[in-house]
């Protein structure tokens, strides 16, 4: 089915029916059109269970098929009318609206097929080979990871951690300013003894983001000076250890420009 011949020649051979079943027989357009299109899915369905070619290329080659006898019985059964009407040798069964509507779909069909069906070069095909399995694989991976985080998440809330983070001095770009926090539990208690550290990230660059520890200055007080290269937004991720317990808070911080900066 991946061949490029078969779609032209299926079509061929679904008018050349039809034509046959109105012109030898008494079958109507519409009649004929159904014909037509049960026959088309009836080699086309089977043939792609034998050999899949993937469900994208059998879509586009029931929908091209189908549209085809669609097409046909909407012109015949148009023409029997006019001539029903108006007598074989007056009727005037071409119209450009209808004709331009179909030609603008069949076009749209047939450039999406050619694209679809189009062969891959040898380095195309080397690229996406390998790409579903990682994608397969890497699925679970993600909802593990998206249930570990849910599971942090309630344990944070149920922990009742309280912390402020910010600066002492306002951020310049190129200057060491001191980056404070402190964190305390529900019931006000300074939480000593944690590992702390703050990830600048740039969101625009992401070879200058920086991981900066904080070490504990005082009961549950953290400090540590910070220079960052560039002025604009960051993003921050606060994360705080203390032996199983793990918290994080994420925000955004601003860094002004320097005196010397353009």
């Amino acid at each position: 089915m991946e061949n490029m011949l078969a779609l032209p020649v299926g079509i061929a051979l679904q008018v050349l029916l039809f034509v046959l079943l109105c012109r030898f027989t008494v079958l109507g357009g519409k009649q004929a059109a159904v014909i037509v299109a049960v026959l088309a899915m009836g080699v086309t369905v089977p043939y792609a269970l034998l050999a899949w070619p993937g469900g994208d290329v059998l879509a586009i080659y029931v929908a091209l098929f189908l549209v085809c006898a669609y097409v046909l019985g909407i012109i015949s059964s148009h023409r029997e009318r006019r001539l029903a009407l108006a007598g074989e040798d007056t009727a005037r069964w071409f119209h450009w609206g209808p004709a331009v509507i179909i030609l603008f779909f069949s076009v749209v069909f047939l450039v999406n097929a050619t694209m679809l069906l189009l062969p891959e070069s040898d380095r195309a095909r080397q690229v996406t080979m390998a790409f579903p399995g990682t994608v397969a694989r890497d699925f679970h991976k993600k909802e593990a990871l998206y249930n570990e985080y849910l599971e942090q998440v309630r344990a944070q809330e149920a922990r009742g951690w309280q912390v402020r983070q910010g600066w002492l001095e306002p951020p310049v770009a190129g200057q060491a300013k001191p980056f404070q926090v402190t964190v305390t539990a529900r019931d006000g208690s300074p939480v000593i003894g944690a590992r702390v550290w703050v990830a600048f990230l740039r969101p625009s660059d992401q070879r200058l983001d920086q991981r900066v520890e904080l070490p504990e200055k005082d009961s549950g007080l953290y400090r540590a000076n910070v220079e960052l290269p560039s002025p604009g937004l960051w993003s921050t991720t606060l994360t705080i250890e203390r032996g199983e317990d793990v918290h994080e808070v994420q925000a955004n911080t601003r860094i002004e420009a320097g005196a010397e900066a353009p």
